[in-house]
């Protein structure tokens, strides 16, 4: 099955099951950033980078994306990778296309996440490790 979908899922479902629930306090040596320029393409490919730092947990740990533009709120998933967690400074950087409407050069809201699948029973449960919310610049490449 593909790596992909599988992550995808995988965020949605904890990004739901959390939202009630609210972010728990991530722990302080625990932080993901996101760098003030993104990058977009003529033909609407977004790319988005930072840093991340975690300590390790009893499941895996993934970093999620996402950015918006304009006062709606509504934000793009853009990319998802799996954290390595071990107390060190990493970079992370995630490309693909915001549907359903694209993104143009300009102002831009990204959200970064590291968000931990927790076994729990025969159900992974979501704990988050860091969240930030930026502004950013779109420039185009």
């Amino acid at each position: 099955m593909p790596v992909r979908p599988v992550l995808a899922s995988a965020l949605g479902a904890a990004a739901l099951l959390c939202a009630a629930a609210g972010p728990a306090a991530a722990a302080p040596a625990e932080t993901i950033t996101v760098d003030h320029t993104g990058k977009i393409t003529s033909e609407g490919t977004v790319t988005l980078s930072g840093t991340y730092r975690c300590t390790p947990g009893t499941g895996p740990v993934l970093i999620s994306s996402s950015v918006g533009q304009g006062k709606s709120g509504v934000k793009a998933g853009i990319g998802g990778s799996v954290a390595q967690c071990d107390g060190a400074e990493h970079r992370w950087e995630h490309s693909g296309k915001a549907s359903p409407e694209p993104l143009k050069a300009g102002k831009a809201q990204v959200q970064a996440t590291l968000t931990e699948l927790r076994p729990s029973g025969i159900v992974l449960l979501p704990a988050f490790h860091a969240v930030t919310d930026q502004d950013i610049t779109l420039t185009k490449v």
